[in-house]
């Protein structure tokens, strides 16, 4: 129960929707909900998808995403705003034009690309839209080794490389950077660049096949944190945190890659 004069936090995701739940717009609200704020949404597009791949995807008209977002800026008001899955470039130049109508407001842009299970989700073209009119207008991305790479036009295979791309897409104009290292060898090593230093975020590897959706979950949890007005640093140690203990007590469902558990902090599941 929300006291009388507290202050609702209030976080809209602009993204995708899973129809399996493990990722997407699922994941994101359950994320939110977890760290106790409210969350709204713009669904970008229909996904057909399961734990074992994407088998059909229906997208929104751009306007009509402006649209979603832009009745929640009116009505409701928003402290921070997290991109996912954008789709083409008429949705990513649509949602740049509707967040720069709000500045102050903090993004998080989740730079999707490709599903755990290896489908396209951005088409290829859209990359360099993504870069020149989103990322501008960032707080921090968050890519992934491969999409560290396809932002940056350079293979990602190693620390010294996340250094160095986080340096480059910062020269795009994203005023933070954080390079996910999940898919490194041994430990598990975010890089949280800002223009001056480097961050390093290890954790422990966690050897599960349930790990589907943990990109929405990171970049969700951050946002949640910045909704709250958590320093950036602050927030980006609330998403390891939080990410990592969501692969720990991942769901094993289906016969993929089962979903990795955002409310992990109040699972009924044995």
């Amino acid at each position: 129960m929300v006291a009388k004069g507290q202050k609702i936090n209030r976080l809209l995701i602009v993204a995708g929707s899973d129809s399996s739940a493990g990722a997407g717009i699922q994941a994101d609200l359950k994320t939110a909900s977890a760290l106790g704020v409210y969350g709204m949404t713009a669904i970008t597009a229909l996904t057909a998808q399961n734990t074992e791949g994407v088998f059909g995807i229906i997208d929104t008209d751009p306007e009509f995403v402006a649209l979603q977002m832009k009745v929640c800026f009116e009505d409701v008001g928003c402290d921070a705003i997290k991109t996912g899955m954008l789709s083409n470039t008429g949705i990513i130049g649509a949602v740049a034009g509707e967040i720069s109508l709000h500045p102050g407001i903090p993004l998080v842009v989740d730079p999707v690309m490709v599903s755990k299970s290896g489908n396209p989700l951005l088409e290829p073209q859209a990359v360099a839209a993504l870069r020149e009119k989103l990322l501008p207008l960032s707080a921090v991305v968050t890519p992934n080794l491969h999409e560290a790479g396809a932002l940056a036009g350079r293979a990602v295979t190693g620390l010294d490389e996340m250094k160095e791309a986080a340096r480059v897409i910062h020269g795009f104009g994203a005023h933070s950077v954080v390079v996910k290292g999940g898919h490194l060898e041994g430990e598990a090593v975010d890089v949280l660049f800002d223009g001056r230093e480097f961050v390093e975020f290890p954790a422990a590897r966690v050897a599960t096949r349930n790990s589907h959706g943990t990109g929405c979950i990171f970049a969700s949890a951050l946002a949640a944190g910045l909704a709250q007005g958590k320093p950036l640093r602050e927030s980006v140690a609330l998403a390891k945190e939080f990410v990592t203990a969501a692969i720990l007590e991942g769901l094993p469902l289906g016969r993929g890659h089962g979903p990795a558990n955002p409310m992990h902090s109040r699972t009924i599941l044995s």
